[in-house]
């Protein structure tokens, strides 16, 4: 009886051991069927031989299959292999040059330059739509609770909280995984609580257009440069870390370089814009929120984000680096380099593009103290090292490949903003956070934990140490106090003074005294920032008017100042200067190009912007021009009457 038993026993483990053993071989098998020649089977199998060596284990592993390929000659003369069900087709009319050996060498019009690596990438791209539709690859680590956890482990060594309850337990396929459709360019649409955007904006810099077609394919796509393109990583390296971590394995790759080229769109024609951008500088990443004021388009603020770049002497980033104000850049979704306005109805109907534009922080400043007379609060954002990282290199990934439409309901600044953040910080927390108006998510960054308004509090430390700009409205109506002190004006308000024709303000400067007249001058500067702003709004509308003139000096401003208008395009779509070359962010092969072309464009604008410098008031209204000459009237006459009292008073000479 001990006999039989153990005797039963060793036949049971034999099988499960078999079992268990076929189990572990249990992988994806690619079978050749079909009348074919000895040459065309060898290098057909040849061909699928290098295509299993190229997949993820786990891919195999979870793709438990066998699956026939089949050399048919019905498909589309444009369509190299198509997959369905446990078929593989690919197209025979390729089949002879793949055999005798001319497809090794052959150049392709396809992106992956031979024909021979076309069909390994279709073999490749075919194979993953089969993987992607299985639904089998899921596995419980790739549940948002487990990916939650992670998050949390390395937000608490950064010193940060994170809280996971409430995070669903549901798979996904690779294409519908919520993390691949912010990167892919399909983010959540904001306001819409899990929806998802129809369009891709994310048109530039592709590999192929065809990726835009659906997520589906766009996976299937991407995992084609995954699997061949070593430079991958460097080129598309959030997505590259996303595939890497849910096969659980890395492709072979080129070492990246840590400094990324962004083009700086600073009004300074005469540098070169073409710059380098190193995460590691980045010390912290700030919400930067411009005030509110009575405009429809600015009435709930403006998003934008601040990079706190650490001046090149520094060792390592510290908190020192956020006096290094000369080198932080804004990440701002605007439609024109010096847009701070939009006319309402082009915005309500999306009329603009809406583009990652990379600004230095002193510009920005300018523009909104000075001429929006707006605050700025700067909000340090609650991230880890790695997370600052990754935003950074996302940031860099949408400025060349981004070109969205603005809308003002519903894709304006504060939800390009929050899609860039979803998109760069892997952070289940952003997912759930929801507003369309940049005030609004302000306080939702606050409120959530994921941004910090303690270093605000103090309102003097904040000015002085960057966390506050105050516009300058405060300073005029300090002016206006003296003004209304020493003068008898009827204006009660700085505006209604500064509103006023500036022929009106000229006749008070003749009775200033030196102070009141010191507060006129800085008062008709004001004056002076507002009109221009009335003026580049005047000449954006009659660039997107595209009006024409016979007037000979009038023609040649209007030439200049569509030339600027038109050439500067580049500045928020720099992929023009690299049309049809390369993918992703460019590569050192490409930054020669990219430094002498950009170099050229930026030369050309330095010359439009001379003549329109020459010509520019001919484009004015009558009414406009006459407004800013009497305003430098006015000035000339201020300057002359103080320093007049000066000498009065047997002070030294003033210029």
């Amino acid at each position: 009886m001990a006999v039989f038993l153990r005797g039963r026993y060793s036949l049971a483990t034999a099988l499960v051991l078999a079992l268990l053993s076929l189990g572990a071989r249990a992988e994806l098998r690619l079978e050749l069927v079909g009348p074919l020649t000895a040459a065309e089977r060898e290098a057909s199998q040849a061909l699928l031989d290098e295509a299993l060596l190229a997949l993820p284990p786990a891919f195999a592993q979870r793709l438990d299959r066998s699956v026939s390929v089949s050399w048919s000659g019905g498909l589309p003369e444009a369509v190299y292999g198509r997959a369905s069900g446990d078929r593989l087709q690919l197209n025979r009319r390729l089949l002879a040059r793949l055999s005798d050996g001319r497809a090794a060498n052959e150049a392709s019009d396809r992106a992956h330059r031979t024909l021979r690596r076309e069909l390994l990438a279709t073999v490749l791209h075919e194979l993953t739509h089969l993987y992607d539709h299985a639904r089998l690859w899921t596995a419980p680590e790739h549940a948002l609770q487990a990916r939650c956890r992670q998050q949390s482990r390395r937000l608490g060594q950064a010193g940060l909280s994170h809280d996971c309850r409430g995070q669903s337990d549901r798979r996904f396929t690779l294409s519908d995984d919520p993390r691949l459709l912010d990167l892919a360019g399909w983010p959540q649409q904001v306001g819409q609580r899990g929806a998802r955007e129809r369009d891709n904006g994310h048109v530039a810099r592709s590999p192929d257009a065809y990726e835009l077609a659906s997520p589906r394919e766009y996976v299937a796509v991407n995992m084609e440069y995954f699997l061949l393109d070593p430079s991958f990583a460097c080129r598309r390296p959030a997505l590259y870390r996303h595939l890497s971590e849910h096969f659980g394995w890395q492709p072979p790759s080129k070492p990246c370089e840590t400094r990324l080229p962004v083009l700086n769109a600073g009004r300074d024609f005469a540098s070169t814009p073409l710059a380098n951008l190193d995460p590691r500088r980045v010390y912290e990443v700030d919400y930067l929120f411009a005030d509110a004021n009575q405009n429809m388009m600015s009435r709930w603020g403006h998003s934008m984000l601040r990079l706190v770049i650490c001046a090149p002497e520094r060792v390592e980033p510290g908190p020192d680096c956020r006096l290094d104000l000369q080198h932080h850049l804004v990440l701002s979704f605007r439609a024109f380099i010096d847009d701070v306005q939009l006319s309402s109805w082009d915005g309500l109907t999306g009329e603009y593009p809406s583009r990652l534009f990379v600004l230095p922080l002193d510009q920005v400043i300018d523009e909104y103290t000075k001429l929006e007379l707006r605050g700025l609060s700067s909000v340090p954002l609650k991230l880890s090292r790695e997370e600052l990282q990754a935003l950074v290199e996302r940031s860099v990934e949408l400025h060349w490949s981004y070109d969205g439409q603005y809308y003002f309901l519903t894709n304006n600044c504060a939800v390009e903003t929050l899609k860039l953040l979803r998109a760069g910080i892997d952070r289940p927390a952003l997912a759930s956070l929801d507003s369309i108006l940049p005030n609004g998510l302000l306080t939702l960054l606050i409120r959530r934990g994921l941004a910090d308004d303690g270093p605000l509090q103090d309102a003097d430390q904040a000015r002085r140490l960057g966390y506050r700009f105050d516009s300058y409205r405060e300073r005029y109506e300090a002016m206006f106090s003296v003004v209304k002190k020493r003068l008898a004006i009827d204006q009660s308000r700085v505006e209604d003074w500064l509103a006023q024709p500036a022929e009106a303000r000229h006749r008070w400067m003749g009775q200033a005294d030196l102070q009141a007249g010191a507060a006129l001058l800085l008062l008709e500067q004001a004056a002076r920032h507002r009109q221009l702003l009335l003026i580049r709004d005047e000449l954006k509308q009659r660039y997107l008017s595209g009006r024409g003139t016979d007037d000979q000096r009038l023609a040649r401003a209007d030439e200049a100042l569509q030339g600027i208008l038109a050439n500067s395009g580049y500045l928020s779509r720099p992929a023009e200067l690299l049309e049809g070359e390369g993918y992703g962010i460019p590569q050192q092969a490409e930054r020669a190009r990219l430094e002498t072309r950009s170099s050229e464009r930026q030369a050309r604008l330095q010359q439009l912007a001379q003549v329109l410098d020459e010509e520019a008031r001919s484009l004015l209204s009558d009414a406009r021009r006459e407004e800013l000459e009497q305003i430098d009237s006015n000035l000339a006459a201020l300057g002359s009457h103080l320093r007049g009292l000066h000498r009065q008073r047997g002070g030294l000479q003033l210029p």
